[in-house]
């Protein structure tokens, strides 16, 4: 326990302390993780959050927010993204350090770039006291919380819910109304997804249904897939998934995308595919995590 706890605190303080240089040289603030902060503040000023344009963060995502408005932004998302990073490093420790390897990952990286929730989803699906995070992004928070969701969690999200809805009952509404704003891709939908539905084949497992679930979700860039590094177990699953996942790292520096739908088929080709792969030909297991190793 004490040596997970050094290295996810290590990994934290790294991943934050790169975070907040990057925020700072590029003068971007808390680059996406703003919009939960400006909710916050808005809550704190008894305005409503939905007034300002391009807000599409549930009120939950402004809870999360909350401890951070005394701070610099950059500060702010360093120190957000170094937290997420430690939470998510620590869950996943406990089924083997090789695990951490999805610190390697393209997705993983292009999240720093713009603070994403992408790793604090990722830490709730082993950290069921983190599970309300997938409320603050439920496009793809819900994949996880229906296959990863358990009694303290759900009790955790039950909590944030309540207090989302005293803090501004009408919030649904009022961020539904915001939708239109919202240029997105969905996987399943964008050829060659149509062959993720041969995840269905093994719909008894649980990585099986997280894919479908993923491929269904709206998405807008290459840091939501994160969610699907939940899937690779094993270090030869892994490796292969982190090093394929460069591809759209190195396609998007040599040919910036013009549409959604160019990032959605490269996200289907470069991120689904291969997890399709590993679904489809994996030992049936009993779905436990640590059950694969290598």
């Amino acid at each position: 326990m004490r040596r997970r706890i050094l290295i996810s605190a290590a990994i934290g303080l790294a991943s934050g302390f790169y975070c907040w240089f990057l925020m700072a040289h590029f003068h971007q603030g808390a680059a996406d993780f703003n919009w939960a902060i400006w909710a916050a503040q808005d809550l704190l000023a008894h305005r409503n959050p939905y007034q300002r344009p391009m807000q599409l963060y549930p009120i939950p995502s402004a809870i999360f927010g909350l401890p951070f408005v005394w701070m610099r932004p950059e500060a702010a998302g360093g120190a957000f993204y170094g937290i997420s990073s430690a939470l998510m490093a620590f869950g996943l420790s406990r089924y083997g350090y090789h695990r951490l390897l999805v610190f390697l990952a393209y997705p993983y990286w292009a999240g720093l770039l713009t603070v994403q929730w992408t790793p604090l989803i990722l830490a709730g699906a082993f950290l069921p006291p983190l599970l309300p995070a997938a409320l603050a992004k439920p496009q793809l928070g819900l994949p996880v919380l229906l296959t990863r969701a358990t009694r303290r969690g759900l009790l955790a999200c039950a909590l944030v819910l309540a207090l989302s809805f005293l803090i501004l009952p009408r919030w649904p509404w009022l961020w539904a109304g915001n939708f239109h704003f919202y240029a997105r891709f969905i996987p399943l939908l964008i050829w060659p997804g149509p062959l993720l539905a041969l995840a269905l084949l093994r719909y008894r497992e649980r990585d099986a249904r997280l894919l479908l679930l993923m491929a269904i979700a709206p998405q807008r860039w290459f840091y939501d897939m994160l969610i699907l590094w939940l899937i690779p177990k094993s270090r030869r699953e892994l490796c292969a998934t982190v090093f394929i996942s460069w591809a759209a790292g190195i396609w998007r520096w040599y040919y910036f995308p013009h549409s959604f739908t160019q990032v959605g088929r490269c996200a289907v080709i470069v991120f689904y595919l291969p997890m399709l792969v590993i679904v489809l030909l994996r030992k049936k297991t009993n779905d436990d995590p640590s059950t694969v190793q290598d």
